[in-house]
């Protein structure tokens, strides 16, 4: 018997073909739950295909950029799964950035198409932006209204399949230079993370996910919600964390698996119903953005809920390490092990030699789901993707006996506050414009709240004083809010050394 010619395209690896190709399989199965109304995968498929088609009717081609600003809804999904089968880029916006911050990213990744809920609506038509089209999640002046057009829309009939190499989404994730940078994640970025989690974390089609961090975060979106719905199983989504809400959603939905950040399960433990709703159903949590503490680890482990954690970077898709429930109280602190089904991890010197055990060294990643680089940026590429592959994180870690990963220190100093990363170098360079600020450096200090502050160590102007509430306020429409200085302390000039560089980790250990 004649062999079949392969084909094309590695079939159901692109991020357009998933719903489509889990809808041939299971079209009754409920796949989002959004407020009181559920979608089931085929009611999704048809609005998926509705809206590629709206979208092609507008004008977008493959290649091009369609963005999405707003809270989490149904509409992120549709609309990311719309562009990929058209072979478009979707970029997700981040929707606590002021107009500045999203003017700067609009026209950086050449977005014509916007869809956009009413809030953001109102930012970006303050803004100084040119979008050739206006889409919105509700009725909005002004703006095409989704509902509409995807009901009069006809099914797409002939979707793209973009290669593995074809990026799927642009994700901006703040610079050291203060200018955001759009990491470039393939169709196959996307597909080998969760064939990487997959193997790793025990997701299945009879899970329901509550998806409450945000979506276009990296995390957010592809640490639990994409996964569970390329296996089949059922996202209740939320538009925003709420730990009171959340409790209850547990509940009511029989919630199996969640995504979070270290503050979002504080704040859920810290709530009545976190002892009083049955959380029973509860399989277990992943969290990431930093370790989960032991206290949390305990508070949680009393009601019998566990938890799963990991370790990854927008540029990584993200998934760079993993806990898993087992190893997660043996081994507190620890971001994960250095072994994964399909990438590696080795932490390297200065002169990117790897490291003994027990030594620090930055951690660097290696892997299918590694990002393709950096949107129009290929210096920002070239400085942290090495000629052997390695994606330099900028991130300290150490390595103990049995392979698990401690990160200890970050390269960039950023700050990671609430589970968002924030950069020093934007918002020094915001508040050196104060009058009254002679000398600013920003750095995170510890936080039971947050994780960590964001702290502006200030050296004043003669004859100047200054209030944090002063600084905040200051920089309230140049910077988003999770930026903004939550602890303010006085020097009489920064430490520095030889070169000139401010040594911020004498003022941790002086501030700490």
């Amino acid at each position: 018997m004649p062999h079949s010619p392969a084909p094309t395209h590695p079939v159901g690896m692109d991020l357009g073909s998933w719903i489509s190709r889990r809808t041939a399989i299971n079209p009754d199965r409920p796949a989002i739950t959004f407020g009181d109304t559920t979608w089931t995968y085929g009611q999704l498929d048809d609005r998926i295909n509705r809206l590629a088609s709206v979208l092609a009717a507008g004008g977008v081609r493959a290649g091009d950029r369609v963005g999405y600003a707003g809270m989490n809804h149904p509409s992120f999904l549709e609309a990311l799964f719309a562009a990929a089968r058209l072979g478009a880029i979707f970029v997700p916006l981040n929707f606590r950035l002021t107009g500045a911050e999203l003017a700067y990213i609009l026209g950086d990744a050449g977005i014509g198409t916007l869809i956009a809920d009413e809030a953001m609506a109102g930012v970006i038509d303050s803004a100084d932006v040119h979008l050739t089209r206006r889409i919105g999640v509700t009725p909005i002046e002004g703006w095409e209204p989704i509902e509409e057009l995807i009901a009069a829309a006809e099914p797409l009939s002939e979707p793209a399949v973009p290669e593995p190499s074809d990026v799927a989404l642009i994700m901006y994730t703040s610079g050291t230079t203060g200018r955001p940078k759009g990491a470039m994640l393939t169709h196959g970025n996307m597909f080998w993370n969760n064939v990487n989690a997959l193997l790793s974390l025990d997701t299945s089609e009879s899970d329901t996910s509550l998806v409450c961090a945000p979506l276009f975060h990296i995390g957010g979106l592809n640490v639990t919600t994409l996964i569970t719905l390329q296996k089949g199983g059922h996202i209740v989504l939320m538009p925003a964390f709420d730990p009171t809400a959340a409790c209850a959603l547990i509940e009511k939905h029989r919630i199996t698996t969640m995504f979070g950040v270290p503050a979002m399960f504080l704040f859920m433990s810290q709530v009545p119903q976190f002892t009083t709703a049955d959380l029973s159903s509860i399989r277990f949590l992943v969290c990431g953005g930093a370790p989960v503490p032991e206290p949390l680890m305990k508070t949680y482990a009393a009601r019998g809920l566990p938890f799963a954690q990991g370790y990854g970077l927008t540029e990584t898709a993200p998934l760079a390490l993993v806990i898993g429930i087992e190893e997660s109280a043996a081994k507190i602190g620890s971001a994960g092990s250095k072994v994964l089904p399909l990438s590696e991890v080795r932490l390297v010197d200065a002169a990117n030699n790897e490291v003994a055990v027990g030594e620090s060294g930055e951690v660097c990643v290696r892997g299918p789901q590694v990002m393709a680089g950096y949107w129009h940026n290929p210096e920002a590429t070239a400085a942290v993707i090495d000629d052997e592959g390695w994606f330099h994180t900028g991130d300290v870690g150490r390595e103990d006996a049995d392979g698990y990963v401690y990160i200890v220190d970050r390269v960039k100093d950023m700050v990671i506050s609430g589970g968002e990363n924030v950069y020093p170098a934007e918002v020094e360079s915001v508040l050196y414009s104060h009058p009254a600020i002679a000398e600013v450096a920003i750095l995170g200090l510890p936080d039971e709240k947050w994780g960590e502050a964001v702290t502006a160590v200030v050296a004043l102007a003669d004859g100047q004083s200054v209030t944090l509430e002063e600084l905040r306020d200051y920089a309230k429409d140049k910077l988003a809010g999770y930026k903004l200085p939550l602890r303010l302390e006085f020097v009489d000039a920064l430490p520095r050394n030889p070169a000139g560089k401010v040594l911020k980790f004498k003022l941790r250990d002086d501030l700490g």
